[in-house]
């Protein structure tokens, strides 16, 4: 049986699956339910009809450990790269289900070449992904609802947003619990504030005539009994969102510090950090760079999924250097951590962002700069298998003093 390439239009409720043969002939156009026997009943199909690869809009997800567990070749396609080829297709501009299938069925048949193949990630690599996911997206949640619960504050009761210096943190959250409006702390004393602080466990270094003054010396909220009423409500639903985002938050935290120090490549990365507490963003790079080292060949490659690399634009004369907007979100942003935070503790990494700083670039340009340099070095690493060495770092051994 001659070869045949797919394409498949992933959805959340149904799939459209595109099959041609060598000659680009269409030998197959069908939907498919998102359910187990739809799925089955998509991978027999492709199976019967001798597809051997399979382009898809996605890089990771059920449907793609499916179709790598029954044994086929997965493309997986930018969507930037199938909305470029569209038009070789149909220069109306047309667009839906079947014909994207089509379009992709068709780049695994002229343009496999020009992408690569997935590999799995390991078990451990999908766990840690999944827990650094996780906790990003929590982390996210958090931020929104603070922001809100510091607005509903602002509006009535400034001084509460104030006492502790994070509104989100476990004993301002009790605090709102307790006392969500400026009635509720009508009777409030140092006394009453020593116990409370004492019944959570409270370690800042105010003490409780220190906070009370922070409460007492905000401005006084205006509001309407009715509107106090309601923005009490209010402060009580947020804190009772936050509290378990909070906690879980800090169980992910315990549960990726764990995970990634039994990663073998945990060992790659966690060596770059000084402060215990960025073991998080070690994590997030084992997690997100993954283990399959044919993914990325080259540093170049590595840097331009992180979002750290410009992109080059030229016309005749013209050549300029422009954000990359398409790469790896969560890479980038870990990248962005990485470099941030050594730039303040490693010698090379602040000579590297102090330089690009000094040539006129603003902070977060430099942050890149930093971060490609640092993926120069990240890169030699993991594909060696070895923990980060400062004594074999040849640029910081150049700025450290003979003999120091």
């Amino acid at each position: 049986m001659d070869e045949a390439f797919a394409g498949i239009d992933w959805a959340s409720e149904e799939h459209a699956l595109c099959v041609v043969d060598e000659d680009g002939l269409k030998l197959e156009g069908e939907f498919f339910v998102h359910d187990e026997a739809g799925i089955e009943e998509l991978i027999a199909r492709m199976r019967a009809l001798g597809v051997v690869r399979v382009a898809i809009e996605r890089p990771d997800g059920l449907s793609v450990d499916r179709l790598l567990e029954a044994g086929f070749t997965v493309l997986p396609i930018h969507p930037n790269k199938l909305k470029a080829t569209r038009p070789r297709y149909e220069a109306a501009g047309g667009k839906s289900d079947g014909f994207d299938a089509f379009v992709l069925a068709e780049l695994a048949r002229t343009d496999s070449h020009r992408h690569r193949a997935l590999c799995p990630d390991s078990d451990e690599t999908k766990a840690l992904r999944a827990l650094t996911r996780t906790r990003e997206d929590l982390v996210g949640a958090r931020v929104r609802l603070a922001n809100e619960l510091r607005a509903q504050l602002d509006a009535f009761w400034p001084g509460a947003a104030r006492i502790f210096g994070d509104i989100d943190s476990p004993i301002a959250l009790a605090f709102l619990e307790r006392y969500p409006a400026p009635g509720d702390a009508r009777g409030l004393g140092e006394k009453r504030m020593a116990g409370f602080l004492a019944r959570h466990g409270y370690c800042g270094r105010r003490s409780p005539a220190e906070l009370l003054e922070r409460l007492r010396i905000a401005p006084a909220g205006r509001a309407g009994a009715l509107e106090a009423e309601a923005r009490r409500g209010a402060v009580l639903g947020l804190v009772a969102a936050l509290t378990p985002i909070v906690s879980q938050i800090r169980e992910l935290t315990s549960q990726i510090a764990g995970a990634v120090r039994a990663h073998p490549d945990g060992k790659v990365f966690l060596p770059l950090f000084k402060d215990p507490k960025s073991v998080i963003t070690a994590a997030r790079l084992v997690a997100e760079i993954g283990d399959d080292r044919s993914r990325y060949p080259t540093r170049e490659s590595l840097a331009a999924d992180a979002g750290m690399a410009p992109v080059a634009r030229e016309s005749g004369k013209r050549k300029v250097a422009a954000f990359r907007w398409a790469c790896d979100k969560r890479l980038r942003d870990a990248v962005a951590c990485l470099a941030n935070a050594t730039r303040h503790t490693h010698p090379w990494a602040r000579s590297v962002y102090l330089d690009a700083r000094a040539r006129g670039l603003e902070h977060a340009h430099a942050i890149r700069v930093l971060g490609r340099a640092w993926l120069r070095v990240l890169w030699r690493c993991w594909q060696d298998e070895v923990p980060y060495d400062p004594a074999k770092h040849g640029n910081l051994r150049r700025l450290q003093p003979v003999g120091g």
